[in-house]
């Protein structure tokens, strides 16, 4: 008998804090912009976004959107899909799509724990790009941190198996973090690369280096007879 995936644990610990205001501005590109890039009610079928040729790439936590954005610009042949809880973000994010004309952009606005526990099929995803998460570097709130070994399962069942999960961390308290859990997963081979070509140093990375933090990233790739660890 095959054994069930296990499933992800109640939320009521959250690895962010939707704190922020909504402007007229705000407001004003949610409604006009999101029916037109946002995605489709749950669960998400990849055919529908993609196609048979496309590849279809999820960004957990976009900020402003620059990464998801520079992704979306230099690989037209994809989908991004954009996760972001952060409203004003996100209205950023969509007018700068509707500027550039980037019909390969769409958003969800939510937590990414509801595409991970069931709102993406299992091996529907090319890749996923988790980068400059929060750290949460105090120790009591180390539970918050997103990547758990709970969250590499989900993600693992959710890249087909060629497919690649980017992480990118300027802390070195999340950077030992993130490092020792996949260290003790068996899911993924980790690797440490550069910052890729399309990947520009803006945003949180742009804050890290002016504090003296340099980015560091990482490529997991999943193990094919993992086994579901």
């Amino acid at each position: 008998m095959t054994e069930r995936p296990r499933p992800l644990p109640p939320r009521p610990i959250r690895s962010y804090t939707p704190r922020y205001r909504r402007s007229d501005l705000t407001e004003e590109r949610m409604a006009t912009l999101m029916p037109r890039y946002g995605v489709p009610p749950l669960p998400l079928v990849r055919d529908a976004l993609v196609g048979r040729n496309g590849r279809l790439i999820l960004e957990i936590g976009t900020g402003h959107g620059a990464a998801a954005l520079a992704y979306a610009r230099v690989h037209p042949e994809a989908v991004v899909i954009a996760a972001e809880v952060h409203v004003p973000g996100v209205a950023r994010m969509l007018a700068v799509a509707e500027d550039q004309s980037l019909a390969n952009l769409r958003v969800y606005l939510g937590d990414a724990v509801d595409l991970l526990d069931g709102g993406i099929p299992d091996h529907s995803l090319d890749r996923i790009h988790l980068l400059f998460p929060d750290p949460w570097p105090k120790k009591k709130h180390a539970k918050r941190r997103l990547v758990q070994r709970h969250t590499l399962d989900a993600m693992g069942r959710l890249l087909l198996p060629d497919g690649v999960l980017l992480v990118a961390s300027d802390h070195p308290v999340y950077a030992e973090h993130f490092t020792e859990v996949v260290g003790t997963h068996a899911g993924f081979v980790m690797t440490e690369v550069e910052r890729p070509e399309w990947k520009t140093a803006d945003g949180f990375e742009q804050k890290g280096l002016a504090a003296g933090r340099p980015a560091r990233y990482w490529e997991l790739r999943p193990v094919s007879d993992a086994g579901g660890a």
